[in-house]
């Protein structure tokens, strides 16, 4: 082989392995980003799935119809309430004092830090991420307990009266509830977007709702689902009581939002990571907040669903 040969073979060989590491990087790459996004959409679609049975199942009092009919135990004390200050044990109340409507889905549109935590005192300052809906559930699981964790917060009933108690029921409770009766877990919670994951400042928006955890009952953060970025929702309301919306709002006052009767949900998900060989210059406009232009190199995807929340609907058919 003379030299020219040589160096002819070097060039090919070089012009050859350039192309193999470039293909090889090229679909690292592509591996690398469909991954992230494939982990971004079943983040979102676990959260979709979550807060659509958690809404549907808003109001939920087992065989009670009228949430006025729950009554705290005078003996239910909780560790760290979530109302607005002066409210106490706000998490135990079906109705608002006041005006004895109901607070089985209370929401804060667009909401800023401020206003969560006038309303809801469990949240620390900086934890929401501004601009994002809350909204807060009360309701009881949907199948009865066999049996009762000592600590944790039931409602008995027998169709009549309820009485929310913590387990062990006390031997002289504020209600008695005569049998035929049965006990529900109690499960109120609060959804929100928290700008963070994992340590305040990480900038990993995350899913997050507060529920009643603890032998001492605490409204405590337990997170759902990272790169959510926007949660927004609208609420249908039924003005003529056939169980149908006749409209949908996305800020509802307490007094519109005692005929909800179905809510549409929008999730805006993001990666968890940056790709460097992309800008995301999409504009995305999700209910009433405003239009978003990220310009940066996450890749971002929208998720929607409607859901009826069943309890109220059935309610509102029967005029009640």
């Amino acid at each position: 082989m003379t030299l020219i040969e040589l160096m002819i073979a070097m060039a090919l060989s070089l012009l050859l392995a350039g192309a193999v590491i470039t293909v090889f990087v090229n679909n690292s790459h592509s591996f690398k980003q469909d991954d992230n996004v494939l982990r971004m959409q079943d983040d979102a679609r676990f959260a979709l799935r979550e807060l659509a049975q958690e809404i549907s199942m808003a109001g939920n009092y087992s065989e009670l119809h009228v949430p006025a009919t729950v009554i705290p135990d005078a003996a239910l004390v909780i560790g760290v309430d979530c109302g607005p200050a002066g409210q106490v044990n706000w998490m135990y109340q079906a109705t608002q004092p006041a005006t004895n409507e109901s607070l089985s889905i209370t929401a804060i549109d667009n909401a800023t830090s401020a206003q969560v935590i006038a309303s809801h005192s469990c949240f620390a300052a900086g934890e929401i991420l501004d601009g994002t809906d809350v909204i807060s559930i009360k309701r009881v699981a949907g199948a009865q307990a066999t049996a009762t964790v000592a600590g944790s917060v039931y409602l008995r009933t027998n169709g009549t009266v309820g009485l929310l108690y913590q387990a062990p029921i006390p031997a002289a409770p504020t209600v008695v509830v005569t049998p035929p009766m049965n006990d529900w877990e109690f499960r109120p919670s609060i959804f929100y977007i928290r700008s963070f994951a994992n340590t305040a400042g990480d900038g990993l928006p995350t899913l997050c709702r507060k529920v009643l955890r603890g032998a001492n009952p605490d409204m405590t953060t337990e997170c759902i689902a990272t790169g959510i970025e926007n949660l927004q929702l609208e609420y249908g309301i039924d003005t003529t009581e056939d169980g149908n919306p006749n409209l949908f709002l996305p800020n509802p006052t307490l007094t519109e939002m005692q005929n909800v009767v179905s809510a549409r949900i929008f999730l805006l998900a993001r990666t968890s990571n940056i790709d460097t060989r992309y800008t995301n210059q999409k504009t995305f406009s999700i209910s009433n907040s405003p239009a978003y232009t990220p310009a940066d190199s996450f890749h971002r995807r929208m998720f929607s669903t409607t859901v009826s929340i069943q309890n109220i609907r059935s309610l509102s058919m029967m005029g009640q």
